[in-house]
């Protein structure tokens, strides 16, 4: 983590409520406790806020021709990756290497959140979140979420809106 990230983390916030602070969007935060034997981090945030898996959307880091990129879906369904490359004219997608993906976003597997990464990638929502007045995503680390517009989500992370997800 970044040294600036650490001093935000330390002051009680995580890179990703910090940037949601500082650019004046509205939010709630949802904290629950992680529990490492569950099988999902999406269907436990889900099930911990008493939240439609529908309105619970996880961040994905694949691998587009070559460049990182992040994809956010609902936790009820799983990513297209042939839809993700269409949706930033690519040609081929992979998911990233786990590692790869946490040290360019700085944040760790279950709580990668698309709102304050360390290197701001290109980032595609599953156009099913305009669906919901609010959608909750992880806020930086595992137990912790956050729930905003979609349109604040990616105005703030200048999201690409594609049908990406698939149920």
């Amino acid at each position: 983590m970044a040294k600036k990230q650490k001093k935000q983390a330390q002051a009680g916030g995580t890179p990703a409520t910090v940037a949601l602070t500082a650019a004046g969007t509205a939010f709630t935060v949802h904290s629950y406790e992680h529990d490492p034997a569950h099988p999902s981090y999406g269907d436990e945030a889900a099930e911990a806020m008493g939240v439609s898996p529908d309105r619970v959307f996880k961040t994905l880091v694949a691998e587009v021709d070559g460049a990182l990129t992040v994809a956010i879906v609902p936790v009820a369904g799983s990513l297209d990756l042939k839809a993700l490359a269409a949706a930033v004219s690519g040609k081929r997608a992979t998911m990233a290497d786990p590692t790869a993906a946490e040290r360019t976003t700085g944040y760790v597997r279950g709580g990668i959140s698309p709102l304050g990464q360390r290197k701001k990638l290109r980032t595609v929502l599953d156009d099913s979140a305009s669906a919901h007045p609010t959608i909750c995503v992880s806020a930086g680390r595992r137990g912790l979420e956050v729930e905003l517009a979609p349109g604040d989500l990616a105005s703030l992370t200048d999201a690409v809106l594609a049908p990406i997800g698939r149920g």
